[in-house]
């Protein structure tokens, strides 16, 4: 006698997403950063105070070591030794290790966890809504909808919050930026009470104002053409051939016809992933091309046609982009 087997739904369980939520990761990761950005002049864990004259790190008060220089403690050579110790390595090993994740996974650390970026993805999506763009530089509004094919409405009213939400950013942006470089606490003692110094308030407006602009108008060419450590990270990354791309099956580029090129929509650099490396310098490994291809493709027996590849996949990914030469004939 054969048993019977009945199917049974669990009820209020969601299922995963196509990207396994590598998306969601990331938003936590961006908004755990931003947090900690934000924080760590409050616990001193890294600033410089211009009024005590020298920074802090890790709740410790971290001097050059200069002032035994000038009450004549040391000589010239040994004040030396100190700002090389004290400064010069430091900054040397913290800027090496970002070189070398760079040289692996290239701009892991912008696409992941830099506080600027994730204000480019949030005006992006908030401006989406109010023009169809992610950008008011774009020349075409995008389909009016996401990868897995729910409707996006397109309405100017969103203006009515995007602008005070660039704003509001670019508040923050300065208020924080001003307390890596004063006491937290006198900073916002002063704002709750009202009653700011003139240097105080002239830098948190001028902030505010040129941060606003920034934020609304030039979000991700900031990231493109004048973030130094993005560029940094990206001249690292373009020197490693064998370093993380993201990876496409061009044989396979017939299957791209069905999803009206979600990737390209969904890049917040406004970059063409299924390109070679070389266009692809500015690219923040956030794998939002990735996650739009595997939503898109949820359904294809064959996979999503972009993945993350490195090592020799890498290289197999950028010489399948390489023409063929053609043959010189003998005479």
């Amino acid at each position: 006698m054969n048993a019977r087997v009945i199917p049974i739904k669990l009820v209020g369980t969601a299922a995963a997403p196509p990207d396994g939520g590598r998306q969601r990761l990331r938003r936590w990761a961006q908004a755990g950063f931003f947090v900690l950005f934000v924080l760590a002049p409050v616990f001193n864990l890294l600033r410089y105070d211009l009024v005590a004259g020298h920074a802090w790190l890790l709740g410790f008060e971290w001097h050059a070591g200069l002032e035994d220089f000038s009450a004549g403690r040391i000589d010239a050579l040994g004040a030396v030794g100190r700002v090389i110790g004290r400064v010069l390595l430091p900054i040397l090993v913290a800027g090496g290790v970002l070189i070398w994740v760079s040289w692996k996974w290239g701009r892991l650390y912008c696409g992941w966890l830099c506080p600027h970026f994730s204000v480019v993805e949030t005006i992006n999506a908030y401006m989406r809504r109010a023009t169809g763009k992610p950008s008011v530089w774009e020349s075409r509004q995008l389909p009016p909808r996401e990868p897995d094919g729910r409707p996006v409405r397109y309405d100017s009213r969103w203006w009515f919050i995007t602008v005070p939400l660039a704003v509001g950013f670019a508040f923050v942006w300065a208020v924080v930026l001003l307390t890596y470089l004063l006491p937290p606490f006198q900073v916002y003692g002063h704002l709750l009470a009202g009653t700011p110094t003139r240097n105080e308030f002239i830098f948190i407006t001028a902030g505010t104002v040129v941060l606003s602009a920034e934020f609304l108008f030039a979000r991700h060419l900031f990231c493109r053409y004048a973030c130094a450590v993005g560029m940094f990270q990206s001249l690292a990354w373009m020197g490693n051939r064998e370093a993380m791309v993201v990876g496409f099956e061009r044989d396979r580029a017939a299957d791209c016809a069905s999803c009206y090129s979600a990737c390209d929509h969904v890049c917040p650099m406004r970059l063409k992933p299924r390109n070679i490396k070389r266009t692809m310098f500015t690219c923040t490994q956030c794998a939002q091309c990735v996650s739009a291809c595997e939503t898109t493709q949820q359904d294809n027996p064959r996979g999503p046609l972009l993945q993350w590849v490195s090592g020799e996949a890498a290289r197999h990914n950028e010489a399948a982009f390489a023409a063929p030469k053609p043959e010189r004939k003998s005479p």
